[in-house]
């Protein structure tokens, strides 16, 4: 699998949070190449099944979210939009930005910034806010009614971009990286026998609650799963604690979100295959759909594995191509040795 072009196709279809189907009926037709079955759910979940054929097998559900964050049409004022944020949006990223208003066809955008001519000492200081931004299209307001409705949603309008030294700049990294590190994987056990039915998730929703999450984990009813997100990514002005360095590996999370021995199992097949980690000490929710996943039924096993980003939640977070093939090899060693044990949850 060329994992470049296959994240630069999906980084480019919009599905903000509760707009997911273009994205997600795409990835059901990759999902295709590896599993005996995919489809979507009723919440618009893409999901893959690959059965081991053995009388009541464990399984294991993989886990990343398709939804990317974006914004959502209040209404216009001689031509220019009022909008919102679906998922958590930062207003001092926004002025001067282009956006992708999904109208069919598409209508491209560009979100108001005031030029510094016309600021006055103290509007200079204060951060814009969604009550001060704008969408202008060059519509009047007759036409921006009739062409863009109310409740239209609107994403980044950014592409793909390479940077130096294999790092990835994209709007939608944050899950899309996930989960083609999910498809990676699923190509690197391709061959390979398993003892337990392996599932994969493609989840909706997980900016707004994580209800895609849930819905589909409920339905499923998996032994075990493990949430792949992103994770922030160190910059000078972030804080060492809370960020994590690019080229070193996934993060592996640890905390009461996690299964302990699911978790020790993870950093075991880490070191035996020299795959390169880090530690995400989690004190109590993860940010991610492991969070609600286990709770799901009598309780769900779970494990957390992030992939450091920088920039999350703006037109360009920054990847290292290094960490998301990191990522797979390390899902599919964990996967072959919870295969092996016949994916047994009760260890220390």
């Amino acid at each position: 699998m060329d994992t470049k072009a296959v994240i630069a196709e999906l980084t480019r279809i919009p599905g903000p949070s509760g707009f997911e189907q273009p994205v997600a009926a795409r990835v059901v037709d990759l999902l295709r190449t590896y599993m005996d079955e995919a489809y979507q759910d009723r919440y618009g979940n893409a999901i893959g099944i690959r059965r081991c054929g053995k009388d009541d097998a464990k399984r294991l559900l993989l886990d990343a979210h398709l939804d990317e964050v974006g914004f959502v049409v209040l209404g216009q004022k001689d031509g220019f939009l009022r909008f919102r944020s679906i998922g958590g949006v930062d207003p001092r990223v926004l002025s001067n930005q282009s956006v992708r208003i999904l109208t069919e066809p598409p209508i491209l955008g560009l979100i108001t910034s005031l030029p510094p001519h016309l600021q006055d000492a103290t509007s200079q200081k204060d951060a814009p806010t969604f009550e001060s931004l704008w969408i202008d299209t060059g519509l009047g307001a007759e036409e921006a009614d009739r062409r863009i409705p109310i409740g239209t949603p609107v994403v980044f309008d950014s592409s793909f971009v390479e940077l130096q030294n294999d790092h990835w700049a994209s709007k939608a990294l944050d899950d899309r990286a996930g989960f083609v590190a999910l498809l990676r994987a699923a190509e690197l056990l391709q061959e390979e026998p398993l003892d337990v039915d392996l599932i994969i998730m493609g989840s909706t929703r997980e900016e707004v609650g994580g209800s895609g999450a849930t819905v589909g984990t409920f339905a499923l009813a998996p032994d075990a799963c493990i949430a792949v997100d992103v994770t922030h990514g160190r910059t000078p002005d972030a804080p060492r604690e809370d960020a994590f360095p690019l080229g070193k590996g996934p993060a592996i999370g640890i905390g009461p979100n996690m299964n302990r021995h699911m978790t020790q199992l993870m950093m075991q097949q880490a070191e035996q295959a020299s795959i390169p980690w880090q530690r995400e000490v989690m004190g109590g929710s993860s940010g991610t759909n492991a969070w609600h996943m286990q709770i799901c039924r009598e309780g769900v096993a779970t494990a957390v594995l992030s992939i450091p980003l920088k920039y999350m939640h703006t037109p360009y977070e920054v990847m290292k191509a290094t960490d998301l093939e990191n990522t797979a090899q390390l899902i599919a060693a964990f996967v072959r040795a919870f295969s092996k044990e016949g994916g047994d949850l009760c260890k220390n």
